[in-house]
């Protein structure tokens, strides 16, 4: 059975769609796009989920009383012809004090999935999206997407395909994580 595939004319005669969404957002706000909406509505997401795990609210968001739910401020100190040049949620939450914790070389262990493996990296990766710093890891297991290089820039050498990748200060725990032997037995009956 063949996959259907639509054209991009097609689609863009659909009405509902994302993006006749866009559309009609960028008709009702010029400024507007869809890459800008995403980034906000990840970081309301993030804030939310912040508040729900602390109790405490992120900075540029607030809790409204009257529906109980975590709400961006809006900047009313400033008119619109100043600029305010401020660090968006990305370089905030992914800056360099988002890895201080790990250091080069050291042993680690990668959330999700608990994978175990050596920092090789750890810094800014351009070709990556999102921005903000990134933790190249050695794993000891092929359980990655890479091999150290990201659109054919080299960061770190693995020894083989999907024995490395780039991860989130956040996810990787440095410490005494030694290789796992798959062939070590929980059990001392067998022999």
């Amino acid at each position: 059975v063949e996959k259907y595939k639509m054209s991009d004319e097609e689609y863009d005669k659909r009405k509902g769609t994302l993006r006749d969404w866009g559309r009609q957002k960028k008709e009702e706000n010029p400024d507007f796009s869809l890459m800008k909406h995403a980034k906000e509505h990840a970081q309301l997401v993030e804030a939310r989920r912040f508040y729900k795990e602390s109790g405490s609210v992120k900075e540029g968001f607030e809790l409204d009383e009257s529906s109980g739910l975590i709400i961006r401020v809006e900047n009313e100190s400033f008119n619109d012809t100043q600029t305010v040049k401020s660090k968006s949620g990305a370089e905030i939450e992914y800056g360099p004090e988002s890895t201080q914790h790990l250091t080069l070389h050291d042993r680690c262990q990668v959330q999700p999935g608990s994978r175990r493996g050596e920092i090789a990296y750890i810094g800014t990766i351009d070709e990556l999206g999102g921005g903000g710093h990134w933790v190249g890891v050695i794993l000891d297991e092929p359980l990655g997407r890479t091999d150290g290089c990201v659109d054919s820039v080299r960061y770190f050498e693995a020894p083989g395909p999907n024995r490395g990748g780039f991860f989130r200060g956040k996810n990787v725990e440095g410490g005494d994580f030694p290789e796992i032997d798959i062939f070590a037995s929980d059990s001392e009956d067998e022999l």
